[in-house]
């Protein structure tokens, strides 16, 4: 029986996946280091950038997307885009409504 009978076929080593987790760690670090540091206007896209990188990257490869069809990936981000544009409606709303004087 081949290696890849179990539809193993395409995905990383496990050497590849520590090579990620290392990345993630490296990643966290920086985060962590920027927070304390006193970066003024920069420090909030910094971590925000930061954190899209680590969730990329965890969607890509522990959570298989990367090797998996174009259809769960698809899936994955129009409900992501819907996760998002719902909390930006509600971080507006929630900022506008109270200055509004209702």
């Amino acid at each position: 029986m081949s290696s890849h009978a179990h539809g193993e076929s395409g995905h990383a080593s496990v050497g590849f996946y520590w090579m990620i987790g290392a990345v993630l760690a490296a990643l966290t670090a920086l985060e962590v280091a920027a927070y304390y540091m006193e970066l003024g206007a920069l420090e909030i896209p910094l971590l925000l950038g930061l954190s899209v990188a680590k969730f990329v990257l965890v969607v890509m490869f522990f959570m298989h997307l990367k090797f998996d069809s174009k259809i769960f990936t698809g899936l994955f981000v129009s409900g992501l885009v819907l996760a998002v544009f719902m909390v930006g409606a509600l971080m507006a709303l929630y900022h506008w409504v109270p200055t509004l004087g209702m």
